[in-house]
């Protein structure tokens, strides 16, 4: 084994082959997860599909279609009686804004959960916040560009 094999990580794929396509998470309560996610961060709803079997039902919700977007699957166990414990390994979802200040505000006024006002990362210039969704999972605002 030469020196550049062991320290050039091996891929699986070439540029162009993978492409992220979603992120899921576990919800309580599907309604009110989507009221959120479609209510105060705008995304559209693009497809919902219940599973009677495995007594589940999936959401998949976005900015745009599936096929050249990254999305959010929210998926509902049904007749679960607890929250889900968020645990340690799970950090945020992140979404780009073009006026954090004013999103922050206006989602203020619609009663989200904002633990971490704007401001400016503690090492840099970049202006962040984190908003709560219904289950408390945080979702990073950053101001964009």
């Amino acid at each position: 084994m030469t020196t550049e094999t062991m320290t050039k990580p091996q891929s699986t794929a070439s540029a162009g082959q993978f492409r992220m396509m979603h992120t899921m998470i576990r919800v309580l309560d599907l309604d009110k997860s989507l009221a959120f996610y479609t209510g105060p961060l705008g995304m559209k709803l693009l497809r919902r599909s219940d599973y009677p079997d495995g007594k589940f039902t999936n959401a998949f919700v976005g900015y745009g279609p599936e096929e050249s977007n990254t999305v959010v699957e929210l998926t509902h166990n049904w007749g679960r009686p607890d929250p889900y414990e968020l645990g340690t390994g799970f950090g945020h979802l992140a979404l780009g804004v073009p006026d954090i200040y004013g999103t922050c505000e206006t989602l203020a006024k619609m009663g989200v959960k904002i633990p971490r006002p704007p401001g400016p990362m503690k090492h840099g210039t970049t202006v962040i916040a984190f908003i709560e969704d219904p289950d408390g999972y945080k979702i990073e605002l950053i101001q964009r560009k």
